[in-house]
């Protein structure tokens, strides 16, 4: 009797227990619940953390975070405006503010982030296909392209590495694709907080032709630059042989006048010298005459010379000496 007695006691303890046990729960900081009845929610979310209590074995509870939330898409390929196929990827930021409506929608944060999927995907791919490549890159309307030292040398006519004028820029376009989500996740109890581009990148079959435009177009400053430095090359030449030929012309000008200088100075010195006497005067025509001898006759020379010539006198006065000397032997 005691035995059955001390029995019975354990298993009412027993029950008492799990009853106790499965009526009692904790609400943390993070979740907010939801308590259902055979499957449908009773009353209102449970925000408030702490101990709370529940109908044993009948009721359930179903904790959904209340903490922000990411949301990080997979790249997908999209045609912009401009007929350009690129790969976007894009990341979000919610959290749950209505988690009955999202507990009757959704469930669970598997079925949201699969809506979002949906919903974010769809918003991003209409909004870059309104909107053309460079309003997506770029980040306002303002700024300035970034051109490397080489490039800034280059006038302002040309049109390489120009950037095209935009109207919105990149994050008008994020805006747009938020505010285009925002209303349909609500239905869900979700609020979308933020979305930005994650990255953005060529389609894997136009990259190739990308590069190939991005070499033609550093080839074609390199060019550019080689033809310049082409002509800037001829043009030092040309200062060059030009400068060389003023200082020739210039040295032989004072080369000439210095020569001239000194002929003069030796004319006056001869003059000087040989002007004091007849004498000095007859020996000056003489070594005069046999200077010009040495220089106009060689070997083979035949001279023409009338007898009365300055040259040929002192030929004749030689034949005439010969003759007296001839005649004194005899």
């Amino acid at each position: 009797m005691k035995v059955t007695k001390s029995l019975s006691a354990l298993a009412l303890l027993a029950v008492l227990v799990l009853t106790l046990n499965n009526s009692l729960y904790t609400v943390d900081e993070v979740e907010q619940v939801i308590i259902t009845q055979f499957g449908k929610p009773i009353g209102k979310p449970i925000v408030d953390a702490g101990l709370h209590v529940k109908v044993p074995f009948v009721q359930d509870v179903n904790a959904i975070d209340k903490r922000v939330l990411e949301w990080d898409g997979e790249p997908s390929d999209m045609p912009t405006k401009d007929k350009l196929y690129i790969s976007v990827n894009i990341f979000a930021r919610w959290r749950i503010i209505d988690p009955l409506q999202y507990f009757l929608r959704l469930r669970d944060e598997r079925s949201a982030q699969s809506r979002l999927d949906d919903i974010l995907g769809s918003e991003t791919r209409n909004s870059v296909a309104k909107h053309e490549l460079i309003e997506i890159i770029r980040t306002s309307k303002g700024r300035e392209p970034l051109r490397d030292g080489l490039l800034s040398e280059i006038d302002t006519d040309t049109k390489i590495g120009a950037l095209v004028p935009i109207n919105k820029g990149r994050q008008r376009v994020e805006h747009e694709i938020f505010t285009a989500a925002a209303e349909k996740v609500r239905v869900f109890g979700i609020e979308l907080l933020d979305i930005r581009f994650k990255r953005i990148n060529y389609n894997e079959s136009v990259r190739p032709k990308i590069y190939e435009r991005m070499v033609s177009e550093r080839r074609q400053i390199a060019e550019r630059f080689l033809s310049e430095g082409n002509g800037e090359a001829a043009r030092i030449r040309g200062d060059r042989v030009r400068e060389l030929n003023r200082i020739q012309s210039e040295a032989y000008r004072q080369v000439e006048d210095i020569r001239g200088q000194a002929d003069a100075k030796a004319a006056e010195i001869y003059t000087l010298a040989y002007n004091q006497s007849a004498e000095a005067v007859n020996l000056f025509e003489f070594t005069r005459t046999m200077q010009a001898y040495s220089d106009i006759i060689a070997n083979n020379t035949t001279l023409v010379l009338s007898t009365n010539s300055d040259l040929f006198q002192y030929l004749n006065s030689l034949d005439s000496e010969s003759e007296k000397s001839a005649i004194k032997l005899d």
